[in-house]
């Protein structure tokens, strides 16, 4: 046994540093003289790039695990700005080692078929390399979820866990997977340091741990090498849906560092945060103009924002379209590009280009969950209910903790008129991440169930949430249908004055005019929001207070013209 001299923790003679703060490991007596009931487990060694040496695997098996040959590949390390990390590189070491070392492990362990990579901990003692963690632990999801056969929790249901100290058993229980990828960042001048383990969780045993010690260098074409290398050595035969473990996306390692930015704004889906994320794939597609994925980062920030927006439909699609579109003429096979082209499409009331989108990402990724999510609404958009409740299920299914997947389970349930079964299903997006949609769908399932003061209170509090259009003729509404006609007549005043200046659209007013049954200004406020082409109008199915309005004539009017089947 070796053992760290710092903190004492004991290891296998086959590791060379500890694991939790990098010291290297002295030889020394095991305190555990009994024999050990272990899977049989690959350990990988520690692999160290120091000058002219090779990148190795070096793989050594305990019990009955087969042992196979390693395939070196010279690598020399040539110096560069230390800000332009090696993220891509030390992604295709943990993806293809960390792949070898529990999905083809020796006959005598259980396969695993299912993972969840959590959120990388930095412990640079650096708040600028935060974005580094998170993308090293997003991009291996990417990667892994490419492989069929192999179910990956999405980076939406991991999140929660960052900086979280629950037990590997209690998180796999709550995500539904076999094992647990960990992982730790350290950065040391020009030196970066990533520790990797990963548990199965049906036993809480370490199947797998490494560590690499590496300069901050331009190791793209080596990432490349060993991915194809490992690949082979486990014997895939490559399919489209296998490509993306070694899929070329970029050859600048600062685009990679600008996109990982990107991402880790995108999620936070922010205002100010958008902004920023539109600058950081901006720069990436500046730095790699055939980065792909940088052009589909900003067509999801433009489209996104939209929801916290009004007035601007007309100058934002278009350009998130074009940006879709170019990301396909790079990479007509990236399903990502697609499902946003489709969402584009969809805001333009293009129809038939909408589906035909979908329908191809999903074709390309199946477990991508946001394809189905805005493809379900494309659906509920066409009146199609039950298609759409089935597509945004499947999605559920991916990503089962995405709080804006959630709500759209939710709001199937509304439209069911099962108003406590989605009181429930909003309840526990609220638990993982409050938003303001979610406090909206409880104050309409609440005035359906009669219970007018949470309903208040739930509009409220979306308006506390965000300020804005969309919260404003919810808490309209909901005066409205609690007698409150004053009340809900000030909104109104408040919403046309936003609508002036452009912050507000036709539909927020209608609603308002929907909760007083006042149809014919409904119908008023909708035909503006027509002649203008709003995006908002898309939701016409999709808003609560129009539902006792589908049967008027003008309503099905409405929709024909729109192109929409009634």
């Amino acid at each position: 046994m070796k053992k760290c001299p710092q903190c004492g923790r004991e290891y296998d003679v086959s590791m060379a540093f500890c694991l939790d703060d990098g010291a290297e490991l002295l030889y020394g007596p095991s305190t555990n003289s009994g024999v050990v009931d272990e899977p049989a487990t690959a350990i990988i060694h520690t692999t160290d790039a120091v000058a002219d040496a090779p990148t190795r695997a070096q793989i050594h098996t305990t019990q009955h695990t087969e042992v196979l040959p390693s395939n070196a590949s010279d690598v020399r390390n040539r110096g560069f700005d230390k800000r332009l990390l090696a993220a891509p590189f030390l992604l295709a070491v943990i993806a293809a080692a960390g792949f070898f070392g529990f999905r083809y492990l020796g006959s005598t362990s259980r396969q695993i078929n299912s993972i969840a990579v959590l959120p990388f901990e930095n412990r640079s003692g650096n708040a600028d390399s935060e974005y580094l963690s998170d993308g090293l632990a997003e991009s291996l999801i990417y990667r892994l979820s490419q492989l069929p056969g192999l179910k990956v929790s999405p980076t939406n249901a991991v999140r929660r866990y960052k900086g979280s100290q629950s037990d590997i058993g209690k998180i796999a229980s709550e995500l539904d997977v076999d094992a647990v990828m960990s992982g730790r960042l350290t950065q040391r001048d020009d030196n970066l340091t990533i520790s990797v383990e990963l548990t199965d969780a049906r036993t809480n045993k370490l199947i797998w741990a490494e560590q690499y010690a590496r300069k901050m260098s331009d190791l793209l074409a080596t990432q490349r090498e060993i991915a194809t290398a490992v690949t082979q050595k486990l014997q895939l035969q490559l399919s489209s849906s296998e490509v993306g473990l070694t899929k070329h996306y970029t050859n600048d390692n600062e685009a990679y560092q600008l996109y990982l930015k990107g991402r880790f704004f995108w999620n936070k889906r922010t205002p100010e945060a958008l902004k920023l994320a539109i600058e950081q794939f901006k720069a990436a597609s500046e730095k790699d103009p055939n980065f792909a994925l940088a052009y589909v980062g900003m067509a999801d920030s433009y489209l996104v924002a939209l929801y916290n927006i009004r007035g601007k439909d007309k100058e934002v699609i278009p350009i998130a379209k074009a940006y879709a579109a170019k990301a396909l003429d790079l990479d007509p096979s990236l399903a990502e590009a697609h499902a946003t082209q489709g969402l584009a499409s969809t805001y333009l009331w293009e129809w038939a280009e909408a589906e035909k989108h979908f329908q191809r990402s999903i074709e390309l990724n199946a477990n991508y969950p946001t394809a189905r999510h805005w493809y379900s609404r494309l659906l509920r958009a066409q009146g199609q209910y039950d298609e759409a409740f089935e597509q945004i299920k499947q999605a559920q299914k991916a990503d089962g903790l995405s709080p804006a997947i959630i709500n759209n389970v939710a709001d199937g349930y509304y439209e069911q008129g099962d108003f406590q079964g989605a009181i429930a299903e909003t309840i526990r997006g609220v638990e993982i991440a409050p938003m303001w949609v979610q406090f909206r769908l409880l104050a309409y399932c609440y005035v359906s169930l009669g219970k007018n003061e949470d309903a208040l209170a739930n509009a409220r509090k979306a308006v506390e949430l965000m300020d804005g259009a969309a919260t404003l003729r919810t808490l309209g509404y909901v005066q409205a249908k609690l007698g409150n006609r004053s009340e809900a007549l000030r909104i109104e005043k408040e919403l046309e004055y936003r609508f002036a200046k452009g912050d507000a659209d036709g539909r927020d007013i209608a609603v308002v005019y929907a909760g007083l049954d006042d149809k014919d200004k409904v119908f008023e406020r909708l035909e503006k929001s027509f002649h203008n082409r709003s995006s908002t109008l898309v939701e016409m199915r999709m808003e609560e207070s129009f539902k006792p309005l589908r049967s008027d004539p003008r309503f099905k009017d409405l929709l024909k013209r729109m192109g929409l089947r009634d």
